[in-house]
């Protein structure tokens, strides 16, 4: 099955988690939560922890982001991790990687597996889809 969807961000907190020991290079680590508000074919909000290591005025850099989405996918109601990376060179996303972690379901959405992707387009909108499988019920 796959759903398309939108997601905003309600909030993005930079942390004060660093590398320990510290290792100087040439783009800093840091750590942010987050979290988002999704619309569409799916539904619900999730709570973020990103990490990334950026160029904030070029807006190079890679991000990994680790996920917990509460939620409804179609008609499925329940929870489940997602975890995503990518690179931009500011303009641009490749390496992506996008994975439903599995045995992370739960309620309606046990047993989920699968991947998806995300998106910005021109306007600065987020669009996010998940290609999923579910246990037969």
């Amino acid at each position: 099955m796959k759903v398309i969807g939108t997601f905003a961000v309600t909030a993005f907190d930079p942390t004060d988690v660093v590398p320990d020991p510290p290792i100087a290079t040439a783009l800093p680590v840091g750590v942010v939560t987050m979290r988002k508000e999704f619309a569409g074919e799916l539904g619900g909000s999730s709570a973020t922890l990103f990490t990334s290591a950026f160029d904030m005025t070029s807006g190079a850099g890679t991000y990994f982001a680790m996920e917990s989405f509460e939620g409804v996918l179609g008609d499925r109601a329940g929870a489940f991790n997602f975890v995503h990376s990518a690179t931009t060179s500011g303009t641009d996303r490749s390496h992506e990687f996008f994975l439903i972690v599995p045995n992370s379901g739960t309620g309606e959405l046990a047993g989920i597996t699968g991947t998806g992707g995300l998106s910005v387009d021109a306007e600065g909108g987020h669009h996010i889809w998940f290609d999923y499988e579910l246990p037969e019920a």
